[in-house]
């Protein structure tokens, strides 16, 4: 019966190894993670941070273009996150990361590996996006380039009115003299 559980003790431990990320170290005060594990070059990283004290902490890498400041609730139950990016022109291989924190500093590693697949859609706009124009965007986004400008009828109505204007412009002229 003893050799069951050492049996089944090994099985979890393996288990457990094999299902935890390579970016992820422990830290009695807490513990870090990113997301994904294992980025390519360019990718963007989310990083999460459990059992510090403060609101605020800070990550840093040689892998990162920037340093990711993380924010959260903090505390013992709370996390800290953030996100950052990979560095495009970095080599293959791991490097380290080190989050400080108000009350601990937790340091592990990121293995950047090369890319499997380009991703479905890129980061930001590649061509001119179709935003705002509230209830015109419809019409500016129509195919149909060619522009008309007014009609027959616009004409008309246009021509109308100015007369009626003339008129009016006139009739008050006369009679402004003929009350003098």
């Amino acid at each position: 019966m003893g050799s069951l559980k050492v049996t089944l003790c090994a099985g979890v431990a393996v288990v457990a190894a094999t299902l935890t990320p390579t970016a992820y170290a422990t830290n009695p005060a807490g513990g870090v993670s990113v997301t994904p594990s294992t980025p390519a070059p360019g990718a963007e990283v989310a990083l999460e941070v459990t059992g510090c004290s403060g609101k605020k902490a800070t990550a840093e890498s040689e892998a990162f273009v920037s340093d990711a400041h993380l924010v959260g609730t903090g505390g013992p139950g709370g996390s800290l996150s953030g996100e950052t990016r990979i560095r495009t022109s970095l080599a293959l291989g791991s490097y380290r990361v080190t989050i400080v924190c108000a009350d601990f500093e937790v340091k592990g590693a990121i293995k950047v590996v090369a890319a499997t697949a380009r991703p479905a859609a890129p980061a930001s706009p590649v061509a001119p996006v179709q935003a705002g124009g509230g209830g015109a965007a419809p019409l500016a986004a129509a195919d149909d380039s060619r522009v008309e400008g007014p009609g027959l009828a616009h004409a008309v109505t246009g021509l109308l009115l100015a007369g009626a204007a003339a008129v009016a412009v006139l009739l008050r002229g006369t009679r402004r003299r003929g009350t003098e």
